[in-house]
């Protein structure tokens, strides 16, 4: 009997032994009813027979087995895929869901090796389609879960990064009353001092945090443009960031028209993570020149510092997130998420601008974002 045929005759009997093998899986199997255990189990092997039916020609054979073909079983992708979110949703690991695949085949392989009489040379052809479908419908099971986890992932840091906010405020508010009101002299001085600029910090890394999140989740950067001025902005970026680093001296220099139609609240993050990142990795960080140049559509910025190039393996993913190669090749320690720079990006790209970056030993460092006037 070819193997397509022997799976529809005995799918009851080899979704049974799912069952029990998937029910050996605790914890998550413990409060788990007879359906739920057999879940997709069914229409993942109904599905694989329908696709062992199907021809298939030498070239389309290659191309599966290298996850190159177009897609010949929807009714297995989706099988496979909903099985993966719905294994994930009760408890099971990505290792415990990928072994029901494996106790799967082997059920199916050794039921029908029993079951042959005569074997003849396509009952081989007919177990390879077998293990091409069975890794087809693991993969978007296993696609669909690591899916399912990454947005749970992200929704569970979209919760602490909005509960950390209140706790956050009150710090600040609390420490900047402190210093108003209150004569502090000596440690308690510079103890207060401490707290209201690690707190400043902790802001920025949640908000970080958030805008990371948002873009994760399928959303756009949120911008309100308004009439302003970018070296108004940049003026109290390099102020702010002087503050926390009495010993900086950035240089600005402004050429001609800077107004145009912006988020100013956005264009802060950008001008504070770039004025930040140039101070952070410049070799002094009284050389650093923030340089603003207005075009007839567009107003041009440039942050330049001196220091250890970045490395050219660093350039391409130096804007992603979550990525601290730079600071790992330079050998600096960092506190930092990894997230100003893909700030930076996401709030140009907002913007309908560009980013670019340059580094070598000669030059220095340079970054230039090109802002169209109106957005």
């Amino acid at each position: 009997m070819r193997l397509s045929q022997f799976i529809r005759q005995q799918v009851d009997l080899i979704v049974d032994e799912w069952e029990q093998f998937a029910s050996t899986i605790t914890p998550a199997a413990e409060n788990m009813d007879r359906a739920a255990l057999r879940d997709h189990s069914k229409e993942i092997l109904l599905a694989a027979a329908r696709d062992m039916d199907t021809a298939q020609s030498a070239s389309e054979q290659r191309a599966k087995s290298m996850g190159e073909g177009p897609e010949k079983t929807p009714s297995l992708d989706q099988a496979g895929a909903s099985h993966g979110e719905l294994r994930h949703t009760v408890g099971f690991d990505l290792v415990q869901m990928t072994s029901e695949f494996r106790h799967l085949r082997a059920v199916v392989i050794r039921r029908w090796v029993e079951s042959l009489q005569s074997p003849d040379i396509t009952y081989f052809q007919d177990m390879i389609r077998f293990n091409e479908a069975i890794d087809e419908a693991l993969a978007e099971s296993t696609a669909a879960y690591a899916e399912r986890v990454n947005r749970s992932r992200d929704i569970f840091l979209a919760i602490l990064g909005h509960d950390l906010r209140a706790p956050l405020q009150a710090v600040s508010m609390s420490t900047d009353l402190l210093l108003r009101k209150a004569s502090l002299e000596g440690e308690a001085l510079k103890c207060a001092t401490h707290i209201q600029r690690g707190a400043r910090h902790m802001a920025v890394m949640v908000s970080d945090l958030l805008e990371l999140v948002r873009s994760r989740l399928g959303k756009s950067l949120p911008i309100e443009p308004a009439p302003m001025d970018l070296a108004d902005a940049a003026h109290a970026a390099i102020a702010e960031a002087c503050a926390g680093h009495p010993e900086c001296d950035p240089t600005l220099s402004v050429h001609g028209d800077t107004h145009g139609i912006w988020d100013a609240g956005r264009l802060d993050q950008l001008l504070r993570n770039l004025i930040g990142n140039a101070l952070q990795h410049g070799l002094n960080k009284r050389d650093v020149t923030v340089t603003l140049t207005g075009e007839p559509d567009t107003v041009r910025l440039t942050v330049h510092n001196h220091g250890t190039p970045i490395p050219e393996f660093a350039i391409g993913t130096i804007f992603d997130p979550l990525v601290r190669s730079v600071d790992e090749a330079l050998g600096q320690p960092t506190t930092s998420l990894g997230l100003g720079l893909f700030i930076v990006k996401e709030v140009v790209n907002a913007h309908a601008g560009t980013i670019e970056v340059s580094s070598s030993e000669a030059d220095g460092t340079l970054f230039t974002v090109v802002l169209p006037r109106n957005v």
